[in-house]
């Protein structure tokens, strides 16, 4: 009971120093409300893609789950990366373990202005081990205004990929929205030598391509 009061005291004190809110919902004095916390519990689903990579993902980009990506990925609220980190450890679990998880790399400019690679944080505070085999090649556009053509165009060659012998692999990356991401990984992965036996990520966005972006898959 007294661990229970005192923890409870540090965070009253440190909320009237770093006041924060939850990231689903907005609701004072909480990074992550219970409530909020509930919609991320894991319901993996898997969405074949053109092209037949299967992408396993734990959650639905929308709401609450959408919310709280954009927080942890766009403001650096890096302490989503544990629930967020759970989700995406659940959908990985389909793979087993013989296999080696190549994150989706950031872009120089992303890293430099954010400081971290947020899909690997993701991966270490899920219990994830991130295998470093691919590295960026050029640079690309934004792509939230494109639809999946234009997006593949965009990405295609902008991936490079170290493969030395070794299990099979699985690419890991936030949310899958049309896939043009994944594919150019599972490319460069590939061309590379590797074995790609699918893509798992936290999140994918409902199903409403070609079209319009819903600003999901912007900047890695």
């Amino acid at each position: 009971m007294w661990d229970a009061t005192l923890a409870q005291a540090l965070r009253d004190a440190l909320a009237l120093v770093l006041p924060v809110s939850c990231a689903g919902c907005g609701a004072a004095d909480e990074t992550l409300c219970p409530a909020c916390a509930r919609t991320l519990v894991p319901d993996p689903t898997v969405r074949l893609l053109p092209g037949g990579l299967a992408v396993r993902s734990a959650l639905r980009f929308e709401g609450v789950p959408a919310r709280v990506l954009r927080a942890y990925k766009e403001e650096g609220r890096a302490a989503l990366a544990r629930p967020l980190g759970a989700a995406l450890a659940a959908a990985a679990a389909g793979y087993g373990d013989a296999v080696r998880l190549v994150p989706v790399p950031s872009s120089r400019a992303a890293f430099r202005r954010r400081g971290v690679r947020p899909v690997e944080l993701l991966m270490r505070r899920g219990g994830l081990v991130p295998v470093r085999l691919l590295r960026p090649s050029r640079r690309v556009a934004d792509q939230r205004l494109l639809g999946r053509d234009d997006r593949l165009a965009n990405v295609h060659g902008s991936l490079a990929a170290g493969v030395p012998p070794g299990p099979p692999v699985v690419v890991v990356d936030d949310v899958v929205t049309t896939g043009a991401t994944l594919a150019e990984a599972c490319r460069a992965l590939r061309e590379a030598g590797a074995e790609v036996r699918g893509a798992v990520t936290v999140a994918a966005t409902p199903l409403r391509f070609p079209g319009a972006s819903s600003g999901a898959e912007t900047d890695p």
